[in-house]
């Protein structure tokens, strides 16, 4: 829980300011600056399963704490360097470092859980917003005094993180990783071509898709709304940091009671249709806002920028708080409490490559919204993808594809009792 919270705190304390740095002091130009940050998220997203990979054959511990020192190593480059290269080799580390321990923590998180995965996972997800929320204020202060110190500071971070992680981490392996029935270790290729044709946890990465694409909305479509009705002045930054305020907040203070509640009354399965339903129906305020007359200015120009994206924010959160621990143990079932990491590692690869292609789908239909006049496209849209994870989701449980595939099997062994 601390490395993760750590790890998002020196994380975001940098990135959001990064762009800013390039394009400013440094005088990059636009096309530069989008390459630099596309290769941190390429080397990232293509490599997640490599990431995972290693983890089930060296062990987590040392996954992670290579990935850390690999992102001390590129923060510190990013802080001290001016040239082209070398900002993309340090780019493409930190990338890469995320590659190594995301999947790794997540795995090592997931075995020490044993039974009580789901509140795990719960209060993993509370860590990881206060990161989140913290970053980028930290940030904030340090870049005002200078982007080298922001740099430096995180790398140190860092630095001391791997420190505290190669004293204190135990050291975590799965049981007989990679082993087959005689005792030989089975080759990479042949884990990754069982883990592809494993199509119950192929149904479900491809199923909750949408839900990653709708919470991404947050940093994408929402504040551009805000910004659409109120400006970019100080209200339109303000209408802004509340969005986060409230998606951060909101998952902190309530993460853990929304997963005790609902594990005490659901079935994973029931979870996970429910949380997209709620991610879905967080975009019906915005979409009902476009049938309100857009006044020319004063209280009610700023209600209607900020109120229907605030709480469309606030539903999306529920929505996360609601699926997000039973889909970190969903994946642990389908993948039969083996090669773990590695199946997180291609679930974040498929979910990474379609919140790419779901954000690119959603800015042309925010364009295409502007430009006919039909502001109602976006939100109903997104509604109806939500609508549509759920469905799928929905129909994998009903029809037990999201049930432990070896569990099924000897349930399907057992004699008939009266």
């Amino acid at each position: 829980m601390v490395n993760q919270f750590t790890i998002n705190l020196g994380f975001y304390m940098l990135m959001p300011y990064l762009a800013t740095h390039l394009a400013g002091p440094l005088g990059l130009a636009g096309w530069l600056v989008g390459l630099i940050l596309g290769v941190r998220n390429f080397s990232q997203q293509g490599m997640f399963l490599v990431g995972g990979t290693l983890a089930d054959r060296l062990g987590y511990k040392p996954m992670i704490i290579a990935g850390l020192v690999l992102r001390t190593a590129g923060f510190a480059t990013l802080g001290l360097v001016g040239s082209v290269p070398a900002l993309i080799a340090a780019s493409a580390a930190t990338g890469l470092a995320g590659a190594l321990f995301n999947p790794a923590s997540r795995a090592c998180l997931a075995m020490d859980a044993g039974e009580r995965r789901v509140e795990a996972f719960a209060l993993f997800n509370v860590f990881y917003q206060a990161g989140i929320m913290l970053g980028p204020l930290v940030g904030m202060v340090l870049t005002g005094v200078g982007f080298r110190v922001t740099c430096l500071t995180a790398a140190g971070i860092f630095a001391v993180l791997s420190i505290v992680q190669v004293r204190a981490l135990p050291a975590r392996r799965p049981d007989a990783a990679g082993a087959r029935a005689d005792g030989r270790r089975e080759s990479v290729l042949s884990q990754w071509r069982s883990i592809l044709s494993n199509r119950r946890f192929l149904l479900f990465s491809l199923a909750m898709i949408g839900s990653y694409v709708m919470s991404f909305q947050v940093y994408l479509a929402l504040p551009l709304e805000v910004r659409r009705l109120g400006g970019g002045g100080t209200f339109g930054t303000a209408a802004v940091a509340l969005l986060f305020a409230v998606s951060g907040l909101s998952t902190i203070l309530g993460q853990t009671r929304v997963t005790a509640w609902c594990k005490a009354r659901m079935e994973p399965g029931r979870a996970l249709t429910r949380g997209l339903l709620t991610m879905g129906i967080a975009f019906v305020p915005l979409l009902l806002a476009t049938a309100v007359p857009v006044p020319g200015g004063g209280i009610g120009l700023w209600l209607l920028a900020a109120a229907p994206p605030a709480l469309s924010a606030l539903l999306l959160a529920v929505g996360t708080m609601i699926a997000y621990p039973f889909e970190m143990d969903t994946i642990v079932r389908l993948s039969g409490d083996r090669l773990v990491a590695t199946h997180y590692g291609l679930y974040n690869t498929i979910c990474g490559v379609g919140i790419t292609l779901g954000n690119l789908l959603t800015g042309v239909a925010l364009d295409a919204a502007r430009n006919a006049g039909v502001s109602a496209l976006p939100w109903t849209a997104l509604s109806l993808l939500g609508l549509a994870c759920a469905a799928a989701v929905h129909g994998l449980d009903r029809t037990g594809r999201l049930a432990d595939p070896a569990a099924a099997a000897r349930r399907g062994a057992e004699p008939a009792t009266a």
